[in-house]
């Protein structure tokens, strides 16, 4: 009996080690990252440069500006198998960490969308100093939030794409939209819904009248109230609106919808990008099927054992199929109109 428990336990132990060393091998990346950091007036930033294995001549940049949250530069990894994709046809990724997360300094929840684009702007210096990085080729890619910082920044910066990731218009409307999807998605009835709207919209009277905080928790109730950070936050942003900022950008634009997202309504962002971007061929807008607001799938977005399971097994397939190769496809030809060859990487 002893010695089949020990050929158990040493199966296991087995088992074990193999699946330790495949999510080791699944997790490293072709690709070079260096740490990164930026002196700038308002305290240091904090980063990583992604650069591919071997390249030749100078390479492209694609600085990463991201959505709402606490977000440190990687993601907590999730960007990195893009990064890998990005590096192989010959381009550097930048990110930085937001302020108050990793070594940057300050608090991201004292940030205006302004401020937000202004450091943008510091990245892309720091970029555009770099011996390996060819300044005519830097472009961004931005998700969410990011939304509101890219169209702004494309009227101070001569950027050569942009790449922006279920973007909204409109901070308010999106807000109620998300409300309304989300209830509606939750099983929440009409009635429900519409008074969850109106409080809602008391909220937002209160903003629209800079009232203090503790004004908003008396108004709150019962429902879950943000914090004095928060608060602060939203005080400082909820009047974004990307309509006029759209007509800013002079230069190729990737447009990435989920069909299934409902934290923004992608309808009304693709109306309006279309209306907004002249000329129109500068646009490329791609909507991929069963995928919601992160480029997740909706069968992969609703199961948080599968989240983990791709991400330690499989961690290049978690975003919806066709994510990946729409971002590399639009690079490899973003140059194409224009009369520049796509950078080359050297083979191994």
């Amino acid at each position: 009996m002893r010695k089949k428990w020990g050929i158990t336990l040493l199966i296991l132990l087995l088992l074990l080690g193999a699946s330790g060393i495949y999510i080791l091998q699944q997790n490293s990346f072709a690709m070079d990252q260096q740490a990164v950091e930026i002196g700038a007036p308002q305290g240091k930033l904090t980063g990583v440069l992604t650069l591919p294995k071997k390249y030749s001549g100078k390479v492209g940049l694609v600085l990463f500006i991201h959505g709402d949250g606490p977000i440190n530069a990687t993601h907590d990894d999730g960007y990195k198998p893009l990064w890998e994709r990005l590096a192989a046809i010959g381009y550097a990724s930048l990110s930085m960490d937001k302020r108050g997360i990793g070594g940057s300094a300050g608090n991201w929840l004292e940030q205006s969308i302004d401020d937000r684009v202004a450091e943008a702007r510091q990245a892309l210096a720091w970029a555009r100093q770099q011996p390996m990085i060819d300044a005519d080729r830097i472009g961004v890619w931005g998700a969410s939030q990011a939304g509101w910082v890219i169209p702004k920044l494309a009227g101070k910066e001569p950027l050569a794409f942009s790449i922006l990731v279920s973007p909204a218009i409109n901070w308010l409307r999106q807000g109620e939209y998300n409300t309304r999807s989300q209830m509606t998605k939750d099983g929440q009835s009409p009635d429900e819904i519409e008074q969850q709207v109106s409080e809602d919209k008391r909220i937002n009277d209160l903003l629209k009248a800079d009232a203090p905080y503790d004004d908003y928790v008396r108004a709150a109730g019962k429902q879950e109230v943000m914090s004095r950070e928060r608060w602060k936050f939203v005080s400082l942003n909820y009047t974004a609106d990307a309509t006029d900022d759209i007509a800013n950008f002079h230069s190729p634009i990737l447009l990435m919808l989920g069909d299934h997202d409902v934290n923004v309504d992608v309808k009304e962002t693709e109306k309006v990008y279309r209306e907004r971007v002249s000329p129109s061929a500068l646009l490329r807008v791609k909507v991929l099927p069963d995928t919601e607001h992160s480029m997740l799938s909706t069968a992969t977005a609703e199961s948080p054992l599968r989240v983990l399971l791709i991400s330690l097994f499989a961690p290049r397939n978690i975003t919806a199929a066709g994510y990946m190769h729409e971002i590399t496809d639009f690079l490899k030809n973003v140059y194409s109109n224009q009369g520049i060859q796509p950078i080359q990487t050297q083979t191994p």
